[in-house]
């Protein structure tokens, strides 16, 4: 039974500069980069019918392109830090995108997502990390920022059942509307918005 997920793949020179983020850090264990991404919907373990309907279900979404922006730091878990991941920033576009996958989510049968989207890169899982090594590196690195990238698709995602982490696999890519433009039209589109 595949374990799946909706998201956004990151662009090759975002992924870099996410990787050299990487240092020795007791507690962390830091994601492959091939494995970096945003999620923008948790399905879970999914097969049969219900698989079926939620890939047509989402492969009805239309949605433009839209620029995403990766920037900040942080961590999840307040009194035991779970994890380290990069910020992304909540546009409306995408906003609107995962609010679709939820709705596909919904029409094929799934529970509904009770936890709030909090769009970002889980760079780092942390068991019993140090806190003042952990405070240095957030306080070095919190102002990160990338390149802003315009997505092209988001793609269905599996993993292994029942574990979770990577490697991920891409099962199945959904185009956004203008996914097939050139760099220039881009950089014009950019200009205008």
């Amino acid at each position: 039974m595949p374990r799946l997920f909706a998201g956004l793949e990151l662009p090759p020179e975002v992924t870099d500069a996410l990787a050299r983020l990487k240092q020795p850090l007791p507690g962390a264990r830091w994601i492959d980069p091939a494995d970096f991404h945003i999620t923008l919907r948790f399905f879970g373990d999914v097969e049969g019918r219900t698989a079926t309907d939620l890939i047509e279900h989402l492969a009805a979404i239309d949605r433009p392109i839209f620029e995403v922006l990766v920037k900040g730091l942080g961590i999840f878990g307040s009194k035991e830090p779970t994890s380290i991941w990069a910020g992304v920033d909540a546009s409306d576009h995408l906003i609107n995108l995962q609010a679709a996958t939820e709705r596909a989510a919904r029409l094929s049968g799934l529970k509904a997502e009770t936890r709030n989207f909090r769009p970002h890169i889980t760079l780092a899982r942390l068991r019993k990390p140090r806190d003042e090594a952990l405070a240095r590196f957030l306080n070095h690195h919190g102002g990160f920022a990338a390149e802003p990238f315009f997505p092209a698709r988001f793609v269905l995602y599996s993993a292994k059942p029942h574990v979770g982490g990577g490697p991920y696999v891409v099962d199945q890519v959904f185009p956004l509307q203008g996914g097939d433009w050139d760099d220039d039209d881009l950089a014009e589109w950019a200009e205008d918005a």
